[in-house]
């Protein structure tokens, strides 16, 4: 087998192995604005058919928890932090592009 082949093989079992794992989540909202609303809308709809069963998600309003916020660096919001596994990713929007948001977070 080539080096090349033997290098893919482990991408996808790295790959295959995180999507074993629980995915964990936290949804940074500003209240009930419209763009926070789309974003837990559009999550939980990307959880749901990409992680079903395999996923914790937590969201979290700045306006009610304030000091999670600083705590978390958030600069901006609606921005979803992916916990684990590693590596810590953002995305900041509304997420309603899902194949950017699974890009991103490196779910496919």
């Amino acid at each position: 087998m080539s080096t090349a082949s033997n290098e893919n093989t482990t991408v996808k079992e790295e790959q295959k192995g995180m999507q074993e794992h629980e995915n964990v989540f936290s949804l940074f909202v500003a209240g009930k604005s419209q763009k926070s609303l789309r974003a837990i809308v559009n999550i939980k709809a990307i959880c749901e058919k990409y992680l079903k069963g395999k996923y914790k998600l937590d969201i979290i309003d700045i306006y009610e928890q304030p000091s999670l916020a600083v705590t978390e660096n958030i600069i901006a919001v609606p921005v979803l932090v992916k916990k684990f596994p590693l590596p810590e990713e953002r995305m900041v929007g509304d997420l309603s592009d899902t194949q950017s948001v699974l890009n991103g977070l490196y779910l496919i």
